[in-house]
């Protein structure tokens, strides 16, 4: 069996990109960043997420309050008035960016050469760093900015989801039999963690069980 790094944030998608890696038989190194969001009940998902799907978990911390600029970051308030135009407020600056470069170096550093990034170019908020471009050519760069690279055992970033509806993954998850009860969502989940309901990402996720014909097993306040 070969190694895969999956980035697991806690939610639907990096659940379902872990379970389509276990079906494909590669060992699971989740990767989840603590980078102290404001949601900050979906580090717990990611630890129950990767009990059972993971081999190995790794929570690095990684603090992005330090920089700000998001309202996933800051004390900005998270959008609630539905989905809008444009890139949203939510959007953390280069998330992705930092994400995959740290997942790149877990990698080299394991011996793994496979990472899953549950991307979305669909059902999505607008974000740049999770369209196909992005993911191709940081492919690229990965494979001429690493010793793995240069000597010929390149990268290859799955980026399973990509094309994928809200509702496409939510049936994917059935299909994978996940729970998806174990993932959260929700962007400004109250004090006891129960999801929002009305942010974009709560929204989608929403509108994407409720299109497959699945119950929604999430909580809200």
């Amino acid at each position: 069996m070969r190694d895969a790094v999956v980035l697991l944030s806690g939610g639907l998608d990096s659940m379902v990109c872990a379970g389509l890696a276990r079906e494909q038989d590669f060992r699971v190194i989740a990767l989840t960043v603590d980078y102290n969001q404001r949601h900050r009940v979906e580090l717990e998902a990611a630890r129950r997420i990767a009990s059972q799907l993971a081999d190995r978990h790794i929570v690095l911390p990684l603090d992005l309050r330090a920089f700000g600029g998001s309202a996933l970051t800051s004390d900005v308030a998270v959008p609630k008035d539905g989905l809008a135009q444009g890139i949203p407020v939510t959007y953390v600056p280069a998330r992705n960016t930092i994400f995959l470069s740290l997942a790149v170096g877990l990698a080299e550093a394991s011996g793994a050469r496979d990472l899953f990034i549950g991307v979305n170019a669909l059902d999505y908020s607008g974000y740049p760093d999770c369209r196909p471009e992005f993911i191709g050519e940081f492919e690229r760069l990965a494979n001429i900015a690493t010793k793995a690279g240069i000597e010929g055992a390149p990268f290859k970033i799955h980026a399973p989801l990509q094309h994928m509806s809200k509702a496409d993954i939510a049936r994917e998850a059935q299909r994978l039999g996940l729970d998806a009860g174990l993932s959260h969502s929700c962007y400004d989940p109250d004090a006891s963690g129960l999801a929002c309901g009305r942010c974009d990402a709560c929204r989608l996720r929403a509108k994407g069980f409720a299109e497959a014909g699945i119950a929604d097993p999430t909580v809200y306040a």
